[in-house]
């Protein structure tokens, strides 16, 4: 089994990125965690996925070891951190594997940067239109009709934020274990060792209600989203792109993959994993690897 090592770079923003990087292979492959996460979720795919990929996990700013010196406005913020970061390392060529929030991220670094990364792979991803985020109602279900529109907003929502921030803080890990199985770990679940390294990992997160904010406000495609105009950026997406949703995935809707196809165009397919939750890396982590390593196996461009 390969090494992973865990590493740091001071970025030109001053900010400190850390990443994993496995040792060996010679095809690059970068991996974007999403929410409540870090680098520290890919471990399983970093231990089973072909010696020939040369494996890097970022840890976003406000995640795992990374800095959060300046609190970021958007998810462009993160992209261009990762932008940097690919510049420090000399990267190129790359495949760009974005696991939810970090789809976001993924398809705007694809989006404002062309000939860096060759591939794109969205897993689980939050559309190109975002991810809303809905007030919560007195007795604590969403409410649907009400769209937050700021950060302060979604700092003072009662029906997420304040309760997983509560969490991170009181190291509630019940409370989180709890909402993991609800929406994450539909199926299977890790190991139970495992599963508890993953609940110390979620509490590195100092960033909660800025990446919600983020998502709500997020948008690359040529549609309003309910909240703000789009940047018409998703089609300028010309390499290939594949889209993979879990059939029981409680956090990303089909609609939301479909809008991702849509709005990429051309280049962009979906595949459907069955039997999979918004956690792929634990439901089935052999069908995930299957579907991944296929797609970039693929040496006809899709044009």
């Amino acid at each position: 089994m390969a090494e992973v090592e865990m590493k740091k770079v001071l970025l030109a923003n001053g900010e400190t990125m850390a990443y994993r990087e496995r040792n060996g292979g010679h095809l690059p492959v970068v991996l974007v965690h999403g929410n409540m996460t870090s680098s520290k979720h890919w471990d399983l795919l970093m231990e089973r996925m072909d010696q020939r990929y040369k494996l890097y996990a970022i840890d976003m700013r406000g995640f795992g070891e990374s800095s959060y010196s300046q609190p970021i406005t958007g998810i462009k913020d993160l992209s261009l951190d990762l932008k940097d970061w690919v510049d420090e390392l000399g990267l190129e060529e790359f495949c760009l594997v974005g696991w939810s929030t970090g789809g976001a991220v993924a398809m705007q670094f694809a989006a404002d940067h062309p000939g860096y990364c060759d591939k794109l792979i969205l897993l689980a991803s939050a559309s190109t239109r975002g991810y809303p985020f809905f007030g919560t109602k007195e007795d604590g279900s969403p409410d649907l009709g009400n769209r937050l529109t700021t950060l302060d907003e979604v700092k003072r929502d009662k029906g997420k934020t304040l309760p997983v921030q509560r969490a991170y803080d009181e190291n509630d890990r019940e409370f989180l274990r709890t909402l993991w199985n609800a929406l994450i770990y539909t199926d299977s679940q890790p190991d139970p060792v495992l599963y508890e390294e993953y609940i110390d990992d979620m509490r590195t997160q100092r960033n909660l209600a800025e990446i919600y904010h983020a998502l709500n406000t997020f948008n690359i495609s040529e549609r309003h989203n309910g909240l703000v105009e789009g940047t018409a950026q998703a089609g300028s997406i010309k390499i290939p792109a594949l889209v993979l949703r879990g059939d029981r995935d409680y956090v990303i809707t089909n609609a939301m993959a479909s809008e991702i196809v849509e709005d990429i165009g051309e280049n962009a397919r979906f595949k459907e994993l069955k039997n999979s939750g918004h956690s792929p890396l634990v439901d089935d982590l052999d069908q995930l690897l299957e579907a991944i390593t296929s797609f970039m196996q693929q040496k006809e461009e899709i044009s």
